[in-house]
């Protein structure tokens, strides 16, 4: 019997906790560890795990005492978050609010304000769930990631990131940092879509687009879908249908298509089946890139 059906307050498990004070520090503990070390940001997802025994880590290493890796700021190469930023900073953010209202959106819909409280964004994208509420914002923004280890730091566009469901671009060793959001277009609008079980449950479906208009015709378009494949993506044919095109019901019905046709099956999908996110994904699309279309024309 496990001891968490019994008291969900229990830990069943014995760990060595580091508390390291830098990123040297952090990075030489990953590395001498290995698997059998896991980082604590906000600990939303990790510290369920460890009740539930599906994670049963030997090392737990704190990193919130590295308070640079929480900063929100804006650089020459756009907008900066640290990977400890918590999802209600990114949500309230004056700064996020007037440059990326698509992160602050996407923010508010991840679980209850407790929840948000907690837990970061760089945890949100290191658990690597095909239905991560910050991934695909991030994607349809063209972000990038930092990677911290003892050799230096690396930059990877979030797209390269992912390499499936649980799986992320990240050695032994090495830790995420943060992501830079290059400047969006100008007068660029945005939106987020999200459809789950209840309000606070994770996504069954969500979507972020970001469009730009030139001449009452979409000059940038960007998609991407989560929970619809096992790591998010971007809906590349549909928006490269869109481009330079009206932003008509007839693109519309063309796009959302083959936005449908971004839906891998699996032989058993958890919450809802192919079919179900194939049509979901396409009202999604359609609403999103609606939204972002208005948002441009303001």
């Amino acid at each position: 019997m496990y001891v968490n059906k019994v008291n969900t307050h229990i830990l069943p498990i014995e760990f060595e906790y580091h508390a390291p004070k830098s990123l040297d520090e952090t990075v030489e503990l990953l590395e001498k560890y290995g698997e059998d070390a896991h980082v604590l940001a906000g600990g939303t997802d990790l510290l369920p795990h460890m009740k539930q025994r599906r994670v049963e880590p030997k090392h737990i290493v704190n990193i919130k005492g590295i308070p640079e890796l929480a900063c929100i700021k804006e650089i020459p190469e756009g907008i900066h978050i640290g990977a400890l930023a918590k999802l209600r900073a990114i949500e309230l953010s004056p700064l996020i609010n007037e440059k990326l209202p698509l992160l602050s959106e996407a923010a508010r819909s991840v679980g209850s304000i407790q929840i948000r409280n907690l837990g970061t964004i760089g945890g949100n994208i290191c658990n690597a769930s095909p239905s991560a509420d910050m991934a695909t914002p991030l994607m349809a923004v063209d972000a990038k990631v930092h990677v911290y280890s003892k050799s230096g730091e690396k930059n990877y566009p979030i797209v390269e990131f992912f390499h499936g469901r649980g799986e992320v671009r990240l050695e032994q060793g090495e830790l995420v940092t943060g992501f830079t959001v290059p400047h969006l277009p100008e007068g660029a609008g945005s939106a987020f879509e999200k459809i789950g079980w209840t309000t606070l449950d994770i996504a069954t479906v969500n979507v972020a687009a970001v469009v730009s208009l030139k001449d009452g015709k979409i000059d940038h378009c960007s998609i991407a879908l989560g929970a619809c494949s096992p790591a998010p993506i971007r809906g590349v044919l549909a928006e490269e249908i869109l481009r330079g095109r009206e932003p008509s019901a007839e693109a519309m019905d063309e796009a959302v298509e083959l936005i449908a046709t971004c839906v891998e099956p699996r032989e058993r999908w958890r919450r809802a089946p192919p079919e179900y996110r194939q049509r979901t994904s396409k009202a999604l699309a359609r609403d999103a890139v609606t939204r972002a279309v208005e948002a441009a024309r303001r």
